[in-house]
């Protein structure tokens, strides 16, 4: 499949999600994939943010719990945090030379094999909701094309997730934040589930799950609770 093809199913993917009912988590999952898809980038992770101001990590293109912690570090500090405070996109070409800024996160990441991060703010005109950390293992920037696409998916995202908000007012964000950190739940005990039954390891676990959602058009969480019920026997 070309480039171009790809990139044309990606934003269909995500602007389908204007004219129906989705799943945030999925909707962000898909982001966080297509972003180490299309881009020179290894990982990816979203975090959105709580009516607070508090940033949640709620996806990543693995679910290696190494990514997941350093998604979970960007709440106190990290490029996540400091794009989504100034609106503006964050660059560290090098965490072992430039990292001074965020220790911690700078430490965790080089431990977990990244050596450079690029955050992109999650934004819609002066509506900021997250902040997306392309992760590489190598030293260097994105091409200003590959950020222009990373951005330009970030921003279809966005309106896709303030569309479904302000359609359900006025407690959509605290609900659809509730309903996310519901289906992450959802997914880590399914997770363990089939890694028990499949004697595989988590990541397969995943994957498996990713690919019977996608392949039957089914939400992610939906299942999810069908495996952890005893609803699907998925096999690896």
């Amino acid at each position: 499949m070309t480039r171009e093809r790809q990139l044309t199913d990606s934003f269909a993917e995500l602007t389908d999600t204007l004219v129906r009912d989705f799943d945030v988590v999925d909707l962000l999952h898909q982001l966080t994939l297509r972003c180490v898809q299309l881009l020179d980038v290894d990982a990816a992770g979203l975090l959105l943010a709580d009516q607070q101001g508090r940033l949640r990590p709620m996806a990543a293109s693995t679910e290696q719990a190494r990514m997941l912690k350093l998604l979970q570090l960007q709440d106190s500090e990290g490029p996540g945090l400091d794009c989504y405070r100034t609106g503006g996109p964050v660059t560290c070409v090098d965490l072992a030379a430039g990292g001074g800024r965020w220790p911690r996160f700078a430490a965790a990441a080089q431990h977990a094999g990244f050596i450079a991060v690029q955050a992109l703010p999650m934004r819609c005109g002066e509506k900021v909701i997250g902040a997306l950390s392309l992760l590489r293992t190598a030293t260097g920037q994105l091409t200003a094309d590959n950020l222009h696409i990373a951005q330009a998916l970030a921003n279809v995202a966005t309106i896709s997730i303030l569309h479904q908000r302000a359609l359900e007012q006025p407690e959509a964000t605290t609900e659809q934040l509730r309903a996310a950190l519901s289906s992450r739940v959802l997914i880590e005990q399914a997770k363990g589930v089939l890694a028990e039954r499949r004697h595989i390891d988590m990541d397969r676990a995943f994957d498996s799950l990713c690919i019977y959602a996608r392949s039957r058009d089914l939400r992610l969480s939906a299942v999810a609770d069908a495996v952890v019920h005893g609803k699907i026997d998925i096999a690896d």
